[in-house]
């Protein structure tokens, strides 16, 4: 019997052995050794901390790998429309096209076709927008997919029914019109995940066309992302053929800040995806959005999976409505250490105050689960789980200093399981996953210094990242 044995790891109940056969934890106890391990992979962890593999509860896998192709458009390495312009001179010529991301108004505006073209012209480039809804498009692109005769809903037009450029939430419909059939390569975000810890991913990308959930299945399949995969976007008419390693779980809803559903349009989604057996998860980051979704939950009733993505501004009595209801936040405090000095610039005071709860939501009981929103926060989930402790802004101001939690508190939500985000969180016991991070030293010591921490990551019982020594 082959097997790994995880030596001299730091447990809550003191240093122990960890044994795994067949991707499963088999036995922990103290000094194992015998018959039982014999022929076992040891690994000595010198007293360093055994953990549960992290959940990134909502991330979008192909956006993430298509951003390390990109042109960086905003803050902090684009501030002014002249940065932008030289950002753009600069991309390297591949495709013909130019890929920007991270876009925000304070660097040159809210673009459309002609103030691109005053940037960039020579080439057809298409800039998102660091929230991931919307696409600027120059002339050059908007000839390129067509947008004068395009009947996709996103294309958004003026007056005269010109189209300006901006296209809305039409990842799947632009990549096709561009004639990029395959979607990217992900075998080195799964690798850069494992690095980190994560093994297990929540792909949050809604609507999800048939090839794009084929690549992500296959992607898991094939090895190049071998964390756990729950999706979101899987279509509610699809039936997929999946391994037991993916799971399809609540299905993703928009309510677009700049565009909200009218409210019986929001009930008729969320009640056709009940029928359907399915819970929604809800894309809420204003107020307004959160009281219209909670609203629309009393009209129509609610689902065991229903859970709400985001959260980013919720009001303090809506704290202890969440609580009473038991519906799972998913929120990404990175964006305080990412954004943070913008929210503090532009934003209305009382918004600031309501941005990312964490203590408030947790000290009340209401389910919580953290994550990344990677590639529009920061991906590195130890990164965000600082961000949690100090709430920190990129200038050094603090967000919501009454909101910060510890960082054990924050790890804690990302190891609550990807189908129940909120849940208590896993822990390392015979009978659960062999799904397992090894750390350097202490969980205190660990979690001040972040990713660099991770000496290995196990999933399913097979080593997914070895530092090397």
């Amino acid at each position: 019997m082959n097997g790994n044995l995880f030596r001299g790891v730091s447990l809550p109940e003191g240093i122990r052995d960890v044994a795994v056969v067949d991707g499963m934890i088999t036995t922990v106890g103290v000094d194992l050794t015998g018959d039982a391990t014999t022929g076992f992979d040891v690994i000595d962890a010198d007293g360093g901390a055994l953990i549960p593999g992290l959940h990134d509860h909502h991330i979008h896998l192909h956006a993430l790998a298509a951003a390390s192709a990109s042109v960086q458009c905003g803050p902090p390495q684009v501030t002014s429309a002249g940065d932008l312009g030289a950002a753009l001179d600069r991309a390297p010529d591949t495709s013909g096209w130019v890929r920007g991301v991270g876009y925000v108004e304070t660097v040159a505006g809210l673009l459309d076709s002609a103030a691109l073209d005053q940037l960039h012209a020579r080439r057809p480039v298409r800039i998102q927008h660091r929230s991931g809804a919307v696409w600027f498009l120059n002339t050059a692109a908007a000839v390129g997919v067509g947008l004068r005769t395009a009947d996709h809903p996103g294309v958004e037009r003026d007056d005269s029914g010109a189209p300006t450029g901006r296209v809305w939430r039409a990842d799947d419909w632009l990549r096709e019109r561009m004639g990029h059939a395959r979607p990217p390569d992900l075998k080195h975000v799964g690798s850069e995940l494992a690095r980190f810890g994560i093994t297990g991913v929540t792909d949050a990308t809604p609507n999800l066309s048939d090839e794009s959930l084929i690549a992500l299945v296959s992607s898991h399949t094939n090895g190049a992302v071998p964390q756990r995969l729950h999706l979101l976007g899987s279509p509610l008419d699809a039936t997929p053929d999946l391994p037991p390693t993916v799971t399809v779980g609540p299905f993703k809803i928009v309510l677009a800040d700049s565009d909200l559903p009218d409210f019986p349009t929001l009930c008729e989604q969320i009640r056709t995806a009940h029928s359907r057996g399915r819970g929604v998860a809800a894309h809420c980051v204003t107020r307004e959005a959160l009281l219209l979704l909670l609203a629309a939950l009393d009209e129509v009733g609610s689902h065991p999976d229903d859970r709400i993505e985001h959260g980013a501004i919720i009001a303090a009595d809506t704290v202890e409505e969440l609580h009473h209801r038991q519906i799972p936040i998913v929120t990404q405090p990175g964006f305080i250490t990412a954004r943070g000095d913008d929210y503090l610039d532009r934003l209305d005071t009382s918004d600031v105050a309501d941005l990312y709860r964490c203590a408030s939501l947790v000290e009340r009981d209401a389910p919580v689960a953290m994550s990344s929103d990677a590639p529009y926060g920061p991906v590195d989930p130890w990164t965000v789980i600082a961000a949690a402790a100090t709430r920190l802004a990129p200038d050094g101001r603090t967000i919501g200093a009454d909101e910060r939690v510890s960082r054990g508190t924050a790890l804690g939500r990302y190891l609550t399981p990807l189908s129940t985000p909120g849940a208590a969180p896993r822990t390392v016991r015979p009978g659960e996953p062999a799904d397992l991070v090894l750390l350097d030293d202490t969980l205190e010591s660990a979690l001040r210094t972040g990713a660099d921490s991770v000496r290995c990551t196990m999933i399913r019982g097979r080593m997914a990242y070895r530092r090397r020594e």
